[in-house]
């Protein structure tokens, strides 16, 4: 990867075509009635959010989603661990995107105590198979990893610390994970041991700089689904209807905001 900083124009421009690239892929998704899961794992600070939020910003929120869990209830707990994926999981013609999925019993879980040894050797165990199981399901399963360096996670980490619109997203964990990297480290590697199945390959990206890993796995992710463009032709809005006598209550009936810019 080239050391220079990418052009913020170069950038933009490249960002916004693969956007229109993204609406077409949705139309297809829909036509086409397929179910698309695509896991989005990696370090904290490595970049998945903004990926995602450049995926989904012009798409329709109906037909993409974006599924972030929080910690598991205690009834949760008791459940099947992949239970509480299932439900969220896309009908024909959606697609849904997971900030964290299934996997965090093989990394946070794992390096700080969640589960039990039993509970993570059935999950190495299991995975494989319920992701099999998905796709024998109709499932189109795309699982990215988001690599980045110790050094640019720590500069990531200062800047949240020091942007108060960016502070939220340095949790307790995220804190704790600073501290364990190389637990993470071993984790990650043994999860992938596992789990980099034939069916379900994992796909690396190199997310020291945050607009290439975008472009690139944008890119990527379009990569892997065949689809045609589906642009409808050129819409021609119809004639609002006339005025036929209709009168409008005083405008003083309602309720404005205040117009402080």
């Amino acid at each position: 990867m080239s050391g220079e900083k990418l052009d913020k124009k170069f950038y933009e421009k490249k960002l916004a075509k693969l956007q229109v690239e993204l609406v077409k892929l949705q139309e297809w998704i829909k036509n086409q009635k397929l179910k698309v899961v695509v896991v989005f794992e990696g370090r904290d600070a490595a970049g998945k959010g903004g990926v995602i939020k450049r995926i989904t910003e012009s798409l329709n929120p109906r037909a993409c989603r974006v599924v972030a869990l929080g910690t598991p209830t205690e009834r949760e707990k008791t459940q099947w661990y992949f239970q509480r994926y299932i439900p969220h999981l896309p009908a024909a013609g959606e697609m849904v995107l997971f900030d964290r999925s299934w996997y965090n019993r093989a990394g946070v879980e794992r390096v700080m105590g969640f589960c039990t040894d039993k509970e993570y050797e059935e999950f190495l165990r299991t995975c494989p198979e319920f992701e099999r199981m998905l796709i024998r399901s109709g499932i189109i399963l795309i699982k990215y990893w988001f690599s980045v360096s110790d050094e640019e996670q720590e500069l990531r980490f200062q800047a949240r610390l020091e942007n108060p619109t960016k502070r939220w997203k340095l949790s307790p964990m995220d804190l704790e994970s600073r501290s364990r990297w190389m637990e993470y480290s071993k984790a990650k590697d043994v999860m992938f041991s596992h789990t980099d199945i034939k069916q379900a390959p994992w796909y690396v990206v190199n997310a020291d700089d945050k607009k290439r890993a975008r472009l690139n796995c944008i890119s990527h992710l379009l990569s892997m689904i065949p689809y045609k463009d589906l642009t409808p032709e050129p819409i021609k809005l119809p004639k609002r209807q006339d005025d036929t006598g209709y009168v409008r209550p005083p405008i003083s009936d309602q309720t404005f905001v205040p117009e402080k810019y």
